[in-house]
């Protein structure tokens, strides 16, 4: 296997992989952690992800309830610390831990780990009564983080246009990363924020990133067509063509699967290029496709009619 990468660039100037292989959320999360629901074929995942070369994305947060499967594959893991990119959110909607301080302490310890590569608030949806806390004095612990050398990059999760204003007001690190649910089916996931966050030199990251093959758009069969046309003349799965459409948007996929082949696929991502008239022609293919929005509807499904025009 090929073990050629690419990387993005922080605005720090840190390197971050730029793919994530293992997503450790969506298909692995527990409503609760209990020595009964622990995951064996998490573990084995993570654990073949870390064998295969190259630095090693893998994405976690503490509301996934996966920190005992995450913490026994790297326990058990042979490759150095410098060649895995850990991501690590903290949970500001469902009550984990007290704060980000302690999200991150608590992270660490159970991991046993000096630090993590990146640092997320995992949604803007935080206020005193609720938290403790306001969005403000949440980045400020942040920062301390940073500073401290626990994070060494941080960001956030889920977050609008008007959320970042608001942070950005106050903020005396801005946010290096805003990971939200993006793909073709869903190029914004609130009005602007792909822009906004790139004009800012916020690097967004995408989960969701095949979305149109997790909920097929019986409406969209040209779409379909053209990324299995691309998929053949590359001589590359169709979920590779779709997420070096992401990258070469210079946005940064994070998937998972529980299939051996298609984390080893995307962690081998970076041996085809696509064109700029092929990347144009998906983006324009899946505007066509009304808003699909798998996560967040309670939230952000008043955004759809804006979720796929041009901004």
């Amino acid at each position: 296997m090929s073990s050629h990468q690419e990387f993005f660039t922080l605005s720090n100037g840190n390197k971050i992989p730029a793919i994530a292989i293992v997503g450790t959320g969506t298909r692995w999360y527990k409503q609760e952690e209990t020595a009964d629901n622990f995951s064996k074929e998490l573990v084995d995942q993570l654990k073949y992800a870390l064998t295969l070369p190259g630095t090693v994305h893998l994405d976690a947060a503490e509301v996934y309830r996966t920190y005992p499967e995450f913490s026994e594959a790297l326990k058990q893991t042979s490759k150095s610390r410098d060649e895995i990119f850990i991501t690590d959110k903290y949970s500001t909607q469902l009550k984990v831990t007290k704060d980000p301080i302690e999200g991150l302490e608590t992270s660490l310890k159970r991991n046993n780990l000096e630090y993590v590569d990146l640092y997320l608030l995992h949604s803007p949806f935080i206020s005193k009564e609720k938290n403790g806390f306001t969005l403000e004095e949440a980045w400020q612990q942040m920062e301390q983080l940073y500073k401290e050398g626990k994070a060494k990059n941080i960001g956030v999760s889920n977050f609008s246009v008007d959320d970042l204003q608001k942070l950005m007001a106050t903020a005396k690190i801005l946010p290096q990363v805003n990971q939200i649910e993006h793909n073709a089916f869903l190029l914004n996931q609130t009005p602007g924020i792909v822009n906004f966050c790139q004009d800012h030199k916020i690097l967004v990251e995408a989960y969701s990133p095949l979305g149109p093959f997790q909920k097929k758009s019986e409406a969209n069969a040209e779409f379909y067509e053209y990324i299995k046309s691309l998929a053949e003349k590359y001589g590359k799965t169709e979920a590779q063509v779709l997420l070096r459409w992401v990258t070469d948007n210079g946005i940064l996929p994070v998937t998972t699967s529980s299939k051996k082949e298609r984390i080893e696929n995307a962690q081998n991502l970076f041996t085809f290029d696509l064109t700029k008239e092929e990347v144009e022609k998906i983006t324009e293919l899946g505007r066509k496709n009304k808003a699909q929005r798998l996560y967040w509807n309670s939230e952000y499904d008043k955004f759809n009619a804006f979720s796929q025009s041009k901004n």
